[in-house]
């Protein structure tokens, strides 16, 4: 391998992408969240999706775009590893067809959010009770009952 090929391997090894998500109660829109981002001029790429947005760019940069984005709705600004970047051809739905490969799994904690942002916005004091063992002989009656 050519030293220029080891020097962009490790250029983009301290690289990052990181989808942000707006969460249905979001006091801003996809749109508005992507102006903002460009509005910040880091050298990020900044891809807008059905979800929000995804960004790519060294690691420090990302992380301080992220800051900045969820000081607008703290929340219901979410964000998630991604782990190839915007566009990547072994994840790009425009070259492989069909839904990205994550995306029901993304679409399935989209519909736990909204709780997620009413419990960070309305914080309790929560105490776990550890659940009491039963007996052997109750556990048989329970299986018993089953079948």
């Amino acid at each position: 391998m050519s030293p220029q090929k080891n020097s962009e391997i490790t250029k983009n090894d301290s690289k990052i992408t990181r989808m942000i998500i707006l969460g249905p109660s979001a006091n801003i829109s996809q749109t508005e969240l992507v102006r903002k981002l460009h509005m910040m001029e880091l050298p990020l790429t900044i891809k807008s999706t059905c979800y929000g947005a995804a960004i790519s760019g060294e690691e420090e940069v990302v992380k301080k775009a992220i800051i900045s984005i969820r000081e607008l709705d703290p929340c219901n600004i979410f964000t998630k590893d991604r782990g190839f970047p915007p566009g990547d051809p072994r994840r790009c739905r425009a070259k492989r067809g069909g839904a990205r490969e994550g995306f029901h799994q993304l679409e399935k904690e989209f519909e736990l959010l909204d709780y997620v942002s009413k419990a960070l916005e309305n914080p309790q004091k929560v105490q776990l009770k550890k659940p009491k063992k039963i007996s052997i002989k109750e556990f048989k009656e329970i299986v018993e009952n089953c079948q």
